[in-house]
């Protein structure tokens, strides 16, 4: 379907508003250029890398010494250094003391409602530094955490960064190996962990499991008190919180002052095909680009209110977090977004008054599908700013955010990852939204779209890569010496390029179409087809709930295979199999119509929601999966296993 007109415009007024308008106006006047709109704006960040990640330091008032060099062997991708002469701290830039008011504003599923203002979070902060320290922690040690998304998990990775510490998380609904497979890799000296979390309207004791990953890890525990009873007593050599930070009172913070590369955080690749991949983010790449997302690409302000609804196991939190460099007061949520139902998440939004909602895809999708109109039952008109990621989002749910949740919010899909700890292509301020359409790539970074032969392409599917060095690039691989695994991450596919494995499509209009994870593309008769295609079909049909499709290996060629969880009630019948056939047939094309379509009751997905198609695809071969421990629902994957429909 062609649109001939946008879902949203920006006014002019607003456009000059923005600070992204702000920024190329002084841009224009330092460097005595004629910038007009995004596109040039753009194209002068990407040519001119040293200038302009230098001006996004100072536009955004960073703390620390920058250094008189901006970048070296910028022309090779794993040799390049941003800033090799900064010294910088990441907490410090975090509670620099831009924003009034609230610094977080926590709300829980069990109806728990607790407001930080910025000295109670520079307090425990403070206390935490000077705990860590009397433990013995300094410059490069790990800290593991456990933890659900609210306050206390802020102040202990800010009081981690504040002397140099490496941070690294995970969500209390980890399973014991999966929490192992990820901090077993890294060696932290320090373990935290809650003692029990809510979600779907239960009460999930965690102690037990924390016993156990502190016992197998072979480092002391703290034990943060969130809800239940706290079973410290029962766990040898563990302390409360309370009791780890009650000999130090608040005092003046100390920050340390570290290279510009210095390791920040150490995120986990899903490791649904095997142990997940440890990837080590540096201080000065992370703050850096946060920032320019924050102030220019969101037009974030000192004290509107941010939220993300994400856990501490998915790189959202790390995003949402540096709200605070900004002056920005986090909105933080933990549990079920539809506990007791679906408005949870909008009477947040109504009471706080947010500016910025970050949600999924799929979040979207359910509240669509499940008959809400927030835009008729809340007052959001503080809300100018909409994302969604986790998957591509529909066209259909771009539309449904302008009918059924506000007319005249900016909707930013958005799309990059774990492996960056940002975005590569997502919203602007300056441009029209599209539906169906990520409005385009990030300032600073070269983005594009290859074929197979590393060709340039425009409106044609291919792969999206980066073929300039930015400053969010991994600092490397835990546990990866000689940087074989970092490299073959991303630089295998085009030498000194960046391959993300999206597969992608530049568009008309200048924006970008996420159609699915390029190792998740199907391939029948030699032709590369995009999941997110089919999923935008038949997910919009009341019939079904969710989908998931693979190519099935058959008969010397590949054959699209639908599995579809249907929706209450519903049975797969021959007359639904040919509605299904006819949307995809109609809405997509003739080679997108699958070969088998099958009803499941469930389908597997990640901690963050993310549905697994490679691992769907292992099982239905007769291959095993690597690491169930990765996957929310690891019994779903049982349901694919030995089916009779793909035998013949």
């Amino acid at each position: 379907m062609r649109d001939d007109k946008p879902l949203w415009v920006p006014s002019r007024a607003s456009i000059e508003a923005s600070p992204m308008y702000a920024f190329m106006q002084r841009c224009n006047r330092d460097f005595g250029l004629s910038m007009a709109n995004f596109h040039d704006l753009h194209a002068w960040s990407v040519a001119n890398r040293e200038q302009f990640w230098t001006q996004v330091w100072d536009f955004c008032a960073v703390r620390g010494e920058r250094g008189g060099r901006a970048l070296l062997d910028g022309d090779v991708m794993l040799d390049a250094r941003f800033f090799p002469d900064a010294r910088l701290n990441f907490a410090e830039n975090l509670l620099s003391g831009k924003g009034a008011g609230d610094a977080i504003i926590f709300r829980g599923e069990d109806k728990v409602v607790d407001r930080w203002s910025w000295d109670r979070l520079r307090n425990l902060v403070s206390r935490l530094q000077q705990a860590f320290k009397a433990q013995g922690i300094g410059p490069g040690d790990r800290i593991a955490a456990m933890m659900p998304n609210m306050p206390e998990t802020v102040a202990l990775m800010l009081a981690a960064a504040s002397i140099g510490a490496v941070w690294s998380s995970c969500s209390p609904d980890f399973g014991e190996q999966g929490v192992l497979d990820r901090f077993g890799q890294i060696e932290p000296k320090l373990f935290i962990a809650c003692d029990a979390y809510w979600y779907g309207g239960k009460l999930q004791d965690v102690t037990a499991k924390a016993a156990t990953v502190s016992k197998s890890l072979g480092v002391p525990c703290v034990l943060v008190h969130y809800a239940g009873e706290a079973k410290v007593g029962e766990m040898a050599g563990a302390r409360m919180l309370d009791d780890f930070v009650a000999p130090f009172a608040a005092a003046p913070l100390e920050f340390a002052q570290l290279p510009f590369s210095h390791p920040l955080y150490i995120l986990f690749s899903s490791g649904t095909t095997g142990v997940p991949k440890c990837i080590v983010h540096g201080a000065g790449g992370t703050l850096l680009q946060h920032l320019k997302e924050h102030r220019l690409h969101c037009g974030l302000q000192a004290g509107e209110r941010l939220f993300y609804f994400t856990t501490c196991g998915w790189m959202m939190w790390n995003w949402l977090v540096s709200g605070l460099a900004v002056g920005a007061t986090l909105c933080l949520f933990d549990g079920s977004p539809f506990a007791p139902d679906g408005n949870v998440l909008f009477d947040f939004a109504r009471d706080e008054k947010f500016a910025v909602f970050g949600t999924s895809a799929k979040y979207i999708d359910a509240v669509r599908k499940s008959g809400l109109t927030p835009r008729t039952s809340h007052d959001l008109s503080s809300l100018r700013l909409m994302t969604s990621t986790g998957s591509p989002l529909s066209p259909e749910g771009f539309a449904f955010v302008y009918d059924g949740i506000k007319d005249d919010v900016q909707l930013a899909s958005i799309s990059g990852g774990t492996d960056i700890v940002s975005c590569f292509v997502l919203g602007n301020p300056l441009q029209p939204v599209w539906r169906g359409e990520i409005q385009g790539a990030g300032l600073g970074l070269a983005m594009d779209v290859w074929d197979d032969e590393g060709r340039p392409v425009r409106q044609e599917k291919g792969e999206l890569v980066c073929t300039k060095a930015f400053p969010s690039m991994p600092v490397m691989f835990w546990n990866d010496p000689d940087g074989a695994k970092y490299k073959a991450a991303y630089f295998e596919r085009f030498e000194n390029i960046w391959c993300h494995g999206d597969f992608a499509e530049w568009t008309e209009h200048g924006g970008i179409v996420i159609h699915g994870r390029s190792d998740a593309t199907l391939n029948p008769g030699g032709v590369r087809i995009g999941t997110a295609e089919i999923y935008n079909q038949v997910e919009q049909m009341d019939e079904v709930a969710e989908a998931l499709c693979i190519g099935q290996e058959w008969d010397d060629d590949v054959r699209v295979v639908l599995f579809l969880r249907l929706a209450p009630g519903v049975s797969l019948t021959d007359e639904l199999v040919k509605a299904v056939k006819a949307r995809i047939r109609t809405g997509a094309s003739p080679r997108h119509v699958p070969a088998k379509v099958i009803a499941v009751n469930d389908i597997p997905r990640t901690k963050s929601g993310k549905i697994v198609e490679l691992a769907v695809r292992e099982i239905v071969h007769g291959r095993p999966v690597k690491n169930k421990e990765a996957l929310a629902n690891p019994e779903a994957l049982d349901l694919f296993a030995g089916l009779e429909e793909l035998r013949a």
